[in-house]
């Protein structure tokens, strides 16, 4: 298996039961997770050697922040401790026609106030085989934007394959916008495999194409065969690998994805799933993703497995997935024939 480096923030996560609203809750269910962190427990459980890179306060929060991510198989040898507090987000799970909702308290957090001394990327990518990170980790401060610029330079320095995950997150871009697509694009020249699509390229990079506005056109644009191209050559990307998920309701979705190469476009198995919690379902995808590319599958059979593993996590309560190789296999073999496992 692979040696795989993930940089990102590690967050609290804070839920009202089952399916409260805020404004009902007397309790809050606990859980642990973020993008990057969510991809290293569940490549972690698929058998990789993972490292996880991050920095968490040193007390009882950061020591149980820790603990979820071992308890999965990270190695968590370079995380960095100190800082005043660990991230928090506060999810409302939505159902039938009222979405989820999401609150942000991650200001002041111990990884937003980092500094790039802390990290030695020497070390970090000696032997490793691929580094994951996500646009989420440069946008939260100027700090976190040196950081993760320093780890694409080194991973590439050590030529090590490096895969981002665009994730816009509309909260996290209220000011800024020009100074962030800018320093977004400019990672781009470090990225081989990127997951998201003309939207998420016109969103976080300030992608442009002559006659197309990918903001405000039909979404149906932004994932087909010709725009997922352009995006693909004009970054250089190896892969570019987008979700299709069919709204329904927040309770149920058409699940896919695509992936575009130099090959062209393939289109994914759909999944009709019922959820339970669809945060951390692009994650499980990547996951998959880069599962089955490290261990050297097409294309094609390294989508159907990231498509399985992102379906399985819509029936998991929290951020972080929890199954193995052959219950995404068997999941792909058997989707119509759902049964207990005896």
């Amino acid at each position: 298996m692979s040696k795989i480096v993930l940089l990102g923030e590690l967050m609290l996560r804070l839920s009202p039961p089952e399916h409260n609203r805020f404004l009902q809750a007397e309790s809050f269910e606990v859980n642990y997770g973020g993008a990057e962190a969510n991809v290293a427990a569940a490549l972690a459980q698929l058998g990789h050697e993972v490292t996880y890179v991050t920095k968490l306060p040193a007390n009882d929060l950061g020591d149980a922040a820790l603990n979820n991510l071992r308890k999965c198989g990270v190695n968590c040898s370079y995380i960095v401790r100190g800082g005043n507090r660990l991230g928090v987000y506060y999810l409302e799970n939505g159902a039938s026609v009222r979405p989820s909702k999401v609150i942000y308290d991650r200001d002041e957090s111990a990884f937003a106030t980092a500094d790039i001394s802390e990290f030695d990327f020497d070390n970090i990518f000696k032997g490793a085989n691929l580094l994951h990170v996500s646009g989420i980790t440069p946008v939260l401060t100027d700090g976190t934007a040196a950081i993760t610029m320093e780890a694409l330079k080194k991973a590439k320095e050590y030529g090590v394959t490096i895969s981002f995950d665009l994730n816009y997150r509309e909260k996290l871009w209220t000011k800024h916008v020009s100074k962030k697509q800018k320093m977004l694009s400019d990672m781009m020249e470090y990225v081989d495999i990127c997951f998201g699509n003309a939207r998420d390229a016109a969103k976080c990079l300030g992608y442009k194409e002559e006659n197309m506005d990918f903001l405000k056109c039909d979404y149906r644009y932004c994932v087909d065969p010709e725009h997922m191209n352009n995006v693909l050559k004009y970054y250089s990307f190896d892969y570019l690998v987008t979700t299709l998920r069919q709204n329904k309701s927040a309770s149920r979705n058409g699940f896919s994805a695509a992936v575009c190469s130099k090959e062209g476009l393939y289109k994914g198995h759909v999944y009709d799933l019922e959820i339970v919690d669809r945060v951390g379902s692009g994650d499980a995808l990547a996951a998959g993703f880069l599962h089955s590319i490290l261990a050297g599958k097409g294309r094609e059979s390294a989508l159907e497995f990231a498509i399985a593993a992102a379906a399985l996590k819509h029936t998991m309560p929290g951020d972080i997935s929890f199954f193995c190789e052959a219950e995404i296999l068997r999941l792909i073999e058997n989707y119509e024939g759902a049964q207990v496992v005896r």
